[in-house]
């Protein structure tokens, strides 16, 4: 894997609040493996990228939002594996680019925008026809990695954590993909926790189910009612949490995925979830770049 060339940072978390339930913690920090690439992008991605070389595939297309810190991973990866990526971006092409896609394009991404009914309704097949994409030469990545090789790129996310030797061991949830991966290779004794930051995510098992290949599995610990509102949906509660993690123990967190799993990592240990003498890891799975989207002084950091 060309980015991930050390074990990433593991950051303990010192607090009262651990000191009185008798809490060990820290934050494994797949945001610093990379400046672009980073969290859980290139674990993702690796296997999609790897086949598309041994399959000789001339393009990789893949695809996501404005903000979309798949779209701009991707496309830094596609530039050092000297591949050219097409990028197909969900709703009409805006006068003013977004940080994410003007980065994208200077990574060498061609862009292609698509109506948001169009990006939810079609085909692959009939997008790539309308952008005259040769589909048989192309590598096609999903949104967000999610398909069984972007699961299979996850799994080595234990690798990165396990001299922590976690009790519990906690992610944010979009696709469900790192989830999928982290359960495919977690210790039995371990317990997987996901938080999912869509509203309404009721499909998680049909999702692991796709991702791992089986019907038979342990169901994760899904805590679904930190989404506040939805997916990149935040409010004043939340950015007032993002600025206290920062303040106090030095960590930036993302509104979209890492702040909604660190408030409620908190919250439930509150709620005392967790057993005294419990060891939790928080995955940070990156998408820092996705701050940008909010008003300036929003933020500490």
């Amino acid at each position: 894997m060309i980015f991930e060339t050390q074990r990433c940072r593991i950051d303990h978390i010192d607090s009262p609040l651990l000191k009185q339930k008798n809490i060990n913690m820290a934050v494994a920090r797949l945001d610093q493996l990379h400046p672009v690439v980073s969290g859980n992008k290139p674990f993702k991605l690796f296997h999609f990228i790897e086949k598309a070389k041994k399959e000789n595939k001339k393009r990789i297309v893949t695809f996501g939002g404005a903000y979309s810190n798949h779209l701009i991973a991707t496309a830094y990866y596609c530039k050092k594996s000297g591949l050219p990526s097409t990028g197909i971006v969900r709703g009409e092409k805006p006068e003013t680019l977004s940080h994410t896609l003007s980065q994208c394009i200077s990574y060498g991404m061609d862009l292609k925008f698509i109506s948001r009914l169009d990006y939810t309704t079609q085909e692959i097949d009939s997008i790539c026809h309308a952008f005259d994409i040769e589909r048989d030469k192309a590598m096609i990545i999903p949104e967000g990695g999610y398909h069984p090789l972007g699961a299979k790129g996850a799994e080595k996310i234990t690798n990165q954590i396990a001299d922590f030797d976690a009790t519990h061991i906690c992610t944010a949830v979009g696709t469900a993909t790192t989830l999928a991966g982290l359960l495919e290779h977690k210790n039995l004794n371990q317990t997987l926790i996901g938080i999912p930051v869509l509203k309404g995510m009721n499909d998680i098992r049909q999702r692991l189910s796709y991702l791992i290949g089986t019907e038979q599995f342990e169901m994760p610990v899904i805590w679904d009612t930190y989404h506040f509102g939805g997916y990149a949906r935040r409010d004043n509660k939340l950015i007032e949490f993002m600025n206290r993690i920062y303040d106090c123990h030095k960590i930036e967190t993302d509104f979209v995925y890492t702040a909604k799993m660190m408030f409620g990592i908190f919250d439930k240990m509150n709620q005392d979830f967790f057993p005294e003498g419990s060891k939790i890891i928080a995955i940070h799975t990156g998408g820092l770049q996705g701050n940008l989207s909010l008003p300036g002084g929003t933020l500490n950091f």
